[in-house]
This record gives C-alpha cells, sequence and structure tokens, in this order.
C-alpha cells in the first residue's frame, strides 16, 4: 500500500505529455531497457506525488493528482515504456522517505544536503520562492526583521524551508506543523509571530484568512529536482538528469507551469 493508501496508474488519471521522437531516441543512446530495470526495478515506475506543495501538484475537481510533477512522471513513464504507480503524500518529509527507503523510484524535491544522504538530485527544473506570512497589526515590515529571540517562526515539518531555516535562523524559534498546508492553521492556533512556506499556499491562506498579509520579498529560492535512491547507481542517474534538462529545453515544464494556472515560479536555467 502507498503512503496515502492507494496508487494511480498512468492511464487513470489522463494522457501522458506528448513528447518528440528525438527524446525517445536519446534514452536508447543510452541502453534504453537496462537502464530502465535499474531506475524501476519492479517494472513499474512508481512515482512519489507530495501535493503538500501546491506549485507542484495538487487534486482537481475529480480528486485526481495534476501538476508539473505529475506530468513530469507521466513523460518518463512513457519515454520507458513502463506502467507509472502514482504514490501520493501530503509532505515533503514523507516524499523523502517514499524514495530513501525505496518504496518509490523517482521523486520531486527541493535539492537540500541534508537530503543528499539519501537521494540523488538532478539539476534543479523549477525555482520557487520561500516567503513569510504574518498578521496585519505585525510591526515586521521585512524579512531581515524575523531572526530575533522573541519570534516563533511556523513551518512544515521535514520541508525544504524547515531544512533551510533550521540552519539558518539563529535567535528566533522554529514551530514545526504536521505539513505545509497546515502552517498557517497552526501559526493562528498557536498565536505565533510569523508563517513560512511556499508562497503561492501563503497567499492562498491571506486570502482564505482575514487578517493576514506576507512580507515583501522571500528568504530563499528553491530549486526544485527530480531525485531518485542513492543506491540505483550513475546510470540511473544520468537518465533522469538528461531526461529533466531535455524536458527545460523543450518547454514542457513551462508549458506545465502555464496550464495549470501557476504563477511565481520559474523555469530552472
Amino acid at each position: 500500500m502507498t503512503a496515502s493508501g492507494w496508487a494511480l496508474a498512468a492511464g487513470e488519471s489522463g494522457p501522458a505529455p506528448a513528447l518528440d521522437r528525438s527524446s525517445t531516441a536519446s534514452l536508447d543512446r543510452q541502453g534504453g531497457d537496462a537502464v530502465a530495470q535499474v531506475l524501476a526495478p519492479t517494472g513499474r515506475l512508481r512515482a512519489v506525488i507530495n501535493l503538500g506543495n501546491p506549485i507542484l501538484a495538487q487534486r482537481d475537481a475529480l480528486g485526481q493528482p495534476v501538476g508539473v510533477s505529475v506530468d513530469l512522471a507521466r513523460g518518463l513513464a512513457q519515454q520507458l515504456g513502463l506502467p507509472l504507480d502514482l504514490v501520493v503524500v501530503d509532505a515533503a518529509g514523507k516524499s523523502v522517505d517514499e524514495v530513501t527507503q525505496e518504496r518509490a523510484d523517482i521523486g520531486f524535491f527541493a535539492i537540500d544536503p541534508v537530503r543528499g544522504a539519501g537521494i540523488r538530485f538532478t539539476e534543479a527544473y523549477v525555482l520557487i520562492e520561500g516567503a513569510y506570512l504574518v498578521r496585519q497589526d505585525s510591526p515586521l515590515r521585512s524579512v531581515a526583521e524575523v531572526d530575533v529571540p522573541a519570534h516563533r517562526v511556523v513551518v512544515g515539518r521535514g520541508s525544504a524551508y524547515d531544512l533551510f531555516l533550521t540552519r539558518e535562523l539563529k535567535q528566533a524559534t522554529l514551530v514545526r506543523a504536521p505539513t505545509s498546508p497546515t502552517v498557517v492553521d497552526t501559526f493562528v492556533a498557536q498565536q505565533a509571530e510569523v508563517a513560512a512556506g511556499v508562497r503561492q499556499q501563503l497567499e492562498a491562506d491571506a486570502a482564505r484568512l482575514p487578517g493576514l498579509r506576507l512580507l515583501p520579498g522571500h528568504f530563499m529560492v528553491i530549486r526544485q529536482a527530480m531525485g531518485l535512491p542513492k543506491g540505483r547507481g550513475e546510470a540511473a542517474e544520468a537518465l533522469l538528469r538528461d531526461y529533466v534538462e531535455r524536458m527545460k529545453r523543450s518547454g514542457l515544464v513551462a508549458a506545465a507551469l502555464k496550464r495549470h494556472g501557476i504563477e511565481g515560479a520559474s523555469v530552472a536555467p
């Protein structure tokens, strides 16, 4: 059973993105079937999808996962000629666990040295801003004012923001919400001073709840990449890296962001 209790076959939630023949030929030149067997030893490509980051994935009106990460997973399965199973989770930490424990073959992560202990990363395919949210009556006016002893900063447990702020905040106290989508509700319930997370998620929460505002600017820019278990080896890593670079060059990543109505994220160079 998957982390969310179910798996989704590739064909059950829409067609895979259109891919050109040169992309498939690139896989053939790298050894095709042999590398695919290393990357996906079960004969199915298991891709973990984190719904905790709305820039990458969310549910559609029918409750199915959609987004740029889903499109990339489908495209890779198509190129490998393998069935696709989506392992759906609600938090970045769970996504990391699925891949490091090899219950999933690929995932979509913010590049971080802590996660690098068990995951091989591609180069980034999307850049995402991390932002701070405060109450309307807060005296805070800039990101630089957050790190003082009197402030509690709420962040999603195990998220890229958690890992980054654990290293970077020297005086403020981190309060960890169970998942990134629950950060603002935890912030309100505990009457904390600051909430941290994906800008788009915080903007949606500010629109949902009165009396909140975002601080201008960002405290970090996340380099969002694909990843696979460390033990899958260099050939599988090279295949995944090549796939990501071709999908950026082909315009698939930019088209997916546009198609899913994502603003505030950009295709990585």
